[in-house]
C-alpha cells in the first residue's frame, strides 16, 4: 500500500513497513540515518524517544533536517 506525504515540501510516495508505518519506519524508508536527523510531523517536533510509537498517515506533512557537523 504506497503512502502518499509530504517531505520537505515534496509530494512524495512511499510503501514503508509497518503498516501502519511509524515515524521511525518512514524517515528510514526515505534514506536517511536516524542518528543524524531531526524530524518535524504536521507542524510539531517529533521527539526522538516517540518516532517509534508515532504513525504516519496519508497527507502528513514531514521536514527532515540532516545534522551536519563541521566549523572552525
Amino acid at each position: 500500500m504506497a503512502l502518499k506525504l509530504t517531505v520537505n515540501g515534496e509530494v512524495r510516495c512511499l510503501d514503508p513497513e509497518p503498516i501502519p508505518p511509524t515515524l521511525e519506519a518512514v524517515i528510514s524508508a526515505l534514506g536517511h540515518n536516524l542518528q543524524l536527523v531531526v524530524a518535524e510531523h504536521n507542524d510539531a517536533i517529533a521527539p526522538r524517544s516517540q518516532w517509534a510509537s508515532t504513525t504516519v498517515d496519508e497527507g502528513d506533512n514531514l521536514e527532515i533536517v540532516t545534522i551536519v557537523g563541521g566549523g572552525s
